[in-house]
């Protein structure tokens, strides 16, 4: 829902990019995990918060100077599922696409969604499989069946799309 960017001024503030629309996500005394590649997720506790031009300006409870703050840059930050509202029906969280096996009706399996991209033309899912990466436009028109609770996505996407576009 969010990401450390860097710190901001001395005082162990921290600019912050927002990837949440929940609002209240950031409001003083959430808590928050806050996960660096490698490391166990460490709760932060927002104490104040306030909007920068892209973003926000964040002080956590316990980071006091710049070189703490800036320790945790580039530090994701997640709440837990259960804090999360669930999705209206045809509409998904990207985490719940994340790992989902994809097949496609003529082609067969495709693989296992590793990323979901946003660029600017749609949303596609990065997919890992036996022909290499592929990305797969997540739209509407080629969607079959998406059941994440399964981990399942069924797509039938336009003749040769998969051979034209997967990439070993």
């Amino acid at each position: 829902m969010g990401r450390i960017r860097k710190a901001h001024g001395v005082r162990g503030e921290v600019t912050v990019e927002v990837l949440s629309d929940v609002a209240a996500r950031f409001k003083p005394g959430s808590a928050l995990l806050a996960s660096r590649e490698g490391q166990s997720p460490c709760t932060l506790t927002v104490e104040q918060a306030r909007p920068l031009k892209q973003g926000l300006v964040v002080s956590f409870a316990g980071i006091t100077d710049r070189d703490l703050a800036q320790a945790w840059a580039g530090a994701s930050l997640e709440v837990a599922r259960t804090e999360v509202p669930r999705a209206r029906r045809g509409e998904y969280y990207y985490y719940e696409l994340v790992g989902c096996r994809v097949r496609d009706q003529e082609a067969g399996e495709l693989g296992e969604v590793v990323e979901v991209i946003e660029d600017g033309g749609g949303v596609l899912l990065a997919v890992e499989g036996p022909r290499g990466e592929l990305l797969v436009p997540f739209v509407r028109g080629f969607l079959k069946v998406v059941d994440v609770e399964a981990g399942e996505i069924e797509v039938a996407l336009p003749a040769g799309l998969v051979e034209a576009c997967a990439s070993k």
